[in-house]
């Protein structure tokens, strides 16, 4: 598990983008959202979802990446990776 504050991760991987202004907004005002105060930067940037298991080797030997984050992959795709890494 990673946790990636600031984005930087996703960043360097071309997986962080940047909310625009008119749907800040509607976070702030519709659902009380700051991201700037939640994330702890004044940036408006998320990542998009995704899950990416790295061998110790560095390699990685799965990535799913959707920009949809409803969009996610099954538990059993990535424990069979996983199972196929350590196998």
């Amino acid at each position: 598990m990673l946790f990636d504050g600031g984005n930087r991760v996703a960043e360097s991987f071309g997986l962080k983008f940047e909310i625009p202004a008119a749907v800040r907004d509607i976070y702030l005002n519709t659902f009380g959202l700051d991201l700037e105060l939640d994330n702890g930067d004044p940036s408006w940037t998320l990542p998009m979802p995704g899950a990416f298991i790295v061998g110790s080797d560095g390699i990685i030997t799965y990535a799913s990446v959707d920009p949809d984050y409803t969009v996610r992959p099954e538990p059993e795709e990535v424990l069979a990776s996983l199972r196929r890494l350590t196998g």
